[in-house]
């Protein structure tokens, strides 16, 4: 039997969140979303009805986080200011928003009466790792601010946990893949983007390996493990996704998919980021299978492109989340 929640989604209206909302609701959960709507406010117009409440606002006001939680008994917390470059535009930004405004949610949800809380981590705690495989017993050795406060929420997230409340993380990889609230600013979606609509992919490097989940599977995890009983998820930390490729490979992949007509210049970086993420444990610990390749995710964001779906894919803020942010000053 399914077990149907009352859901709040922080940062719902974001990349990965506005794949989820729909899936939550079609699954029958009720689901309220907290978010900023930084990408307009009519993402969800063909959803609205009695279950699904939208909350404009800041997660850092803890009288709209408590307003949020009204009725919710488990929350799946997206919102962050997500990867490093993003981040490092605005360190006291990033570190309001991603770490300081966490505890102060973590323990409203708790007073609020939720039952389990869901955090989107991010593979990037590992730093850089020499082990063939990365899995979530080695050592965390975040190299950023941004993953050094992925991290400490993790910590600070177990340490709350009790008998009627119920905390997992999982560390997704990079998502990929065409989503209504899109993003093109991550190395799948970037080297489509330039596929399609320059002809030309530019791979700084090559050989460093990126983990990728497309966003459909990011979707089905969090699904997942709302059908999970309590106990076989209480504080246990998961990474979601272990699709991964050289970004050399991921270029190749994308030109296989748009046309061989597809360039590839290939140029020098100093980003020593390589990493081979392990999905082993979420399949040994609660089945969680990946459903869909990074050939599926080209193809979807290929679609999304020639239908229109996408409006001036290289040169929208709206699909870029650091010309955006300078846009709107978030502050």
């Amino acid at each position: 039997m399914t077990r149907t929640w009352n859901v709040l989604v922080t940062g719902g209206a974001g990349y990965v969140g506005s794949a989820l909302i729909p899936e939550l609701l079609k699954a029958g959960h009720k689901v309220t979303v907290l978010d900023l709507y930084l990408y307009g406010d009519d993402l969800f117009e063909d959803l609205r009805g009695p279950n699904l409440r939208e909350v404009k606002g800041d997660i850092r006001d803890i009288a709209v986080v408590k307003d949020a939680l009204k009725g919710c008994d488990s929350v799946i917390h997206l919102a962050c200011i997500s990867n490093d470059p993003s981040y490092d535009l605005d360190p006291n930004l990033g570190r309001s928003i991603n770490y300081d405004a966490f505890l102060p949610l973590v323990r409203a949800s708790k007073a609020a009466g939720v039952k389990r809380f869901i955090y989107a981590s991010s593979s990037s705690v590992y730093g850089v790792k020499d082990e063939p495989e990365v899995t979530e017993d080695l050592p965390l050795e975040p190299l950023t601010d941004y993953s050094k406060f992925k991290a400490l929420c993790e910590q600070e997230l177990n340490a709350e946990a009790s008998d009627d409340f119920t905390v997992c993380t999982i560390r997704p990889s990079t998502v990929c893949g065409y989503a209504k609230r899109q993003r093109l600013d991550v190395v799948v979606n970037i080297f489509t983007n330039q596929a399609v609509n320059n002809g030309k992919i530019r791979v700084t490097g090559g050989p460093q390996k990126r983990p990728n989940i497309h966003v459909d599977d990011m979707v089905r995890v969090y699904l997942h493990l709302l059908q999970q009983p309590s106990e076989k998820i209480q504080r246990k930390i998961w990474n979601a996704g272990d699709t991964n490729f050289p970004i050399s490979e991921l270029a190749q992949i994308v030109r296989q998919v748009v046309g061989g007509h597809v360039e590839i210049e290939t140029l020098p970086t100093n980003d020593p980021r390589s990493y081979h993420v392990s999905g082993k444990k979420i399949r040994d610990d609660i089945g969680f299978e990946l459903k869909y390749t990074i050939e599926d995710a080209v193809r979807g964001l290929v679609d999304a492109m020639k239908s229109g779906k996408l409006v001036d894919p290289l040169n929208n803020p709206m699909y870029f989340n650091i010309k955006r942010m300078q846009d709107v000053r978030l502050k």
